[in-house]
């Protein structure tokens, strides 16, 4: 059975998309900090910390663009994959399994549940 993947390559470009967002949350709050260190309004303070915000949400990303980008076990969107190279999280995580294979009676060879000839041999199969 087919299922649609993210693929490895976006997932890949998302990481570094958070990298580069982490840098720029700290280049933000270096030049914030710079430009609000003279402030008279205590209040202009704060403002560089917004740049911790997009620090932590680039941090956040980069993990979990890595697991997409590495692991087998990923949310399905994009790559269409085999079943017996990566089984589908969301068919696990739902409850909906696929149907048990059987094998052909004329020449064993494994078929699925769906199938009505045999693709190894080319025999109908029996229902």
């Amino acid at each position: 059975m087919k299922s649609i993947k993210p693929g490895r390559g976006p997932s890949m470009q998302g990481l570094f998309g958070s990298i580069a967002a982490v840098l720029f949350g700290i280049f933000w709050m270096v030049m914030a900090f710079s430009i609000t260190a003279d402030s008279p309004f205590p209040a202009a303070r704060f403002f560089p910390f917004f740049g911790l915000v997009v620090i932590a949400i680039g941090v956040f990303q980069a993990f979990y663009h890595y697991k997409n980008a590495t692991g087998k076990q990923r949310m399905s969107l994009l790559d269409i994959v085999d079943s017996e190279e990566e089984p589908d999280p969301l068919n696990v995580r739902f409850g909906s399994h696929k149907q048990p294979n059987k094998h052909c009676p004329h020449c064993g060879g494994h078929v699925q549940h769906n199938f009505q000839f045999c693709p190894q041999c080319g025999k109908e199969l029996l229902r």
